[in-house]
């Protein structure tokens, strides 16, 4: 699911990239890429902006101001009078956002 485009707040440092990977095993939205054994952005209109990477790169390559896509999906759960999901594999909205 894409959101807005060119709207979300991810900002990748390729120069601190250490190219660990977790970045690309811990986005629940394919983001991240592994290209030539370099991780680079795949989609940046993919981030919902929950964070993941960010609290998971002990480098500092990954900024992004987390919150924004978990609002998206509490909202939208709201409007359709499903359950929030944010896709990040917790049981609530509160564990993964």
């Amino acid at each position: 699911m894409k959101y807005l485009k060119n709207s979300t707040s991810l900002n990748f440092i390729s120069e601190k990239c250490t190219n660990c990977i977790l970045c690309i095993d811990v986005c629940p939205h394919g983001v991240f890429q592994l290209k030539n054994k370099k991780v680079g952005v795949a989609d940046k209109d993919l981030c919902m902006e929950c964070g993941a990477c960010t609290l998971n790169c002990k480098y500092g390559a990954i900024i992004v101001n987390s919150g924004v896509g978990c609002a998206s999906a509490i909202i939208n759960g709201m409007l359709t009078g499903g359950a929030p999901s944010c896709d990040c594999g917790g049981s609530s909205s509160a564990e993964c956002c």
